[in-house]
């Protein structure tokens, strides 16, 4: 008898491949087989009519302290995540040294117990801490400039680089699968381009992943794609351009452009064994990210996320706190500090174009704990599914689903996870495609998407029809299956 079988389902297995009625039969953590006649279990789920597709994995989120003080992970199990990519865009909560930090450090790491003195401490809190969802986490390139460097206006000695390269051997080392870059942001913007070279380059002996923020999203974002493709070609690894987006009014329908512009280090990857340049997007036209009034200025509208030393300004306009207070964008922004904020500075055109092409990954980008959060904490993959594959046509479903799964964890060498196949580790969401639609807003963040019915996590039932359940993800090792798994069934057990 196995642990669980699901019924009469229609699988999407993440490869692309076609649909099919199967049976998905679950043991010891497992998938045990996909088929017809199969044997009973000691639990079932009926999902006739429902889809039954790999347990989706969030290409880019900043969950690293969530997993650690918000264990039942609602906001992604009830999207059907069942695995979160963390420490992105330079932030990671190991190293970091007390004192101080540069923007966006101080996004997560700001209170007590939200630092790590190494890299592998934080991995032991992971493995202490049970959690919902399985956690893939990077090593952050602005956290490690901020515990080596004295300051980090500046570009780093070669002493400097020397020793955080060694900190990302060890990182390596200790089960981190990559490292990731924020340029964008002050902590690393004065890195050159040698420097993350320098810093990054044991990921080319570990076979890692580089994932960026690039230094600019918006005027110059070419030039930024070529810098990105350039440290990617030096290490020879997977190199990932984070939540591809144009920023800025000025910067509408330039999708056609950059991705123009990936297409043609695509094209020439082959040359350079190891190098494969991708990317990931969020369902939405607005960003968040720390309070700058340059970004203000941008925007069509910002809205204060979070703001501990005035919360009655969150979730009001920035324009309209400035005109209240008679200040200029840059006092009130100065005045609100330390903040975040929602920017309303995309185009529609832009996020559909970029979310359609073949090579792009599905990332939330949320960032929890916060006063009011961006809806895409809570609504992207649901929304990805409902909105833009159902109602938008901007792909098939087969489609949709392969960009939260298999191609995610081909990407991030996750051997056995993204495909509901004999033998993978059975993460497994089963949704209803007709129904299945994010409800969280911008005045209303924390809301459960609906059409997600049920969420298996290592073969454990994490949601059953909006209820929270098991804590059984895992802290995925590099390149390879989690090693508190047993190996799958041969057949049926009695």
């Amino acid at each position: 008898m196995f642990d669980l079988v699901i019924r009469q389902g229609t699988v999407i297995d993440g490869s692309g491949a076609a649909r099919r009625q199967a049976d998905v039969a679950i043991h010891e953590g497992r998938i045990a087989e996909v088929g017809s006649g199969i044997g009973r279990g000691r639990e079932e789920i009926d999902a006739t009519g429902r889809i039954v597709a790999p347990g989706f994995i969030d290409a880019h989120t900043h969950d690293d302290l969530a997993m650690l003080v918000q264990p039942h992970m609602r906001p992604k199990i009830s999207q059907g995540v069942t695995t979160c990519v963390c420490g992105n865009c330079g932030v990671s909560l190991g190293p970091l040294p007390d004192g101080p930090l540069p923007e966006p450090l101080s996004l997560l790491a700001d209170g007590p117990g939200t630092r790590f003195r190494s890299a592998p401490l934080y991995l032991e809190a992971l493995r202490d801490q049970a959690c919902a969802v399985n956690s893939v986490p990077l090593l952050g390139h602005s956290a490690l400039r901020a515990t080596v460097m004295d300051r980090v206006d500046r570009a780093a000695t070669a002493g400097e680089v020397a020793a955080m390269s060694a900190l990302v051997e060890e990182a390596l080392r200790a089960g981190y699968h990559g490292v990731s870059t924020g340029t964008f942001y002050t902590g690393a913007a004065h890195a050159t381009t040698d420097e993350v070279i320098g810093v990054c380059a044991p990921l080319s002996r570990h076979g890692a992943v580089f994932a960026t923020h690039m230094r600019d999203e918006a005027d110059r974002v070419l030039d930024s794609i070529d810098e990105t493709a350039a440290i990617g070609r030096a290490l020879g690894v997977t190199t990932i351009v984070s939540h591809h987006k144009l920023g800025g009014l000025a910067n509408h329908g330039r999708s056609t452009e950059t991705l123009a512009r990936i297409a043609e280090h695509r094209a020439g990857q082959g040359a350079t064994p190891g190098f494969d340049l991708v990317l990931d997007c969020y369902p939405y036209t607005a960003s968040s990210t720390v309070l700058r009034a340059d970004r203000v200025r941008s925007a069509e509208r910002t809205l204060v996320t979070t703001c501990d030393r005035h919360p009655q300004y969150v979730g009001r306009d920035v324009a309209q706190i400035a005109a209240e207070l008679g200040l200029s964008i840059e006092a009130a922004c100065q005045h609100l500090q330390p903040a975040g904020a929602v920017y309303f500075a995309m185009s529609e055109i832009d996020v559909e174009r970029i979310l359609a092409w073949p090579a792009t990954m599905i990332g939330s980008d949320g960032i929890p704990l916060q006063a009011r959060p961006h809806p895409r904490l809570w609504g992207s993959f649901p929304r990805v599914l409902g909105r833009y594959c159902r109602d938008r046509g901007l792909f098939t479903l087969e489609a949709a689903v392969h960009k939260m799964t298999g191609l995610t964890a081909a990407r991030f060498g996750l051997a056995d996870r993204g495909l509901v196949a004999a033998g993978m580790a059975a993460d497994v969401t089963v949704f209803d495609a007709a129904s299945v639609i994010d409800r969280a807003t911008f005045d209303e963040p924390e809301q459960d998407s609906v059409g997600i019915d049920w969420v298996i996590v290592n073969g454990q039932v994490a949601w059953a029809q909006g209820q929270v359940g098991a804590l059984a993800g895992r802290l995925l090792p590099p390149g390879g299956a989690t090693t508190r798994l047993k190996p799958a069934v041969k057949g049926r057990r009695d």
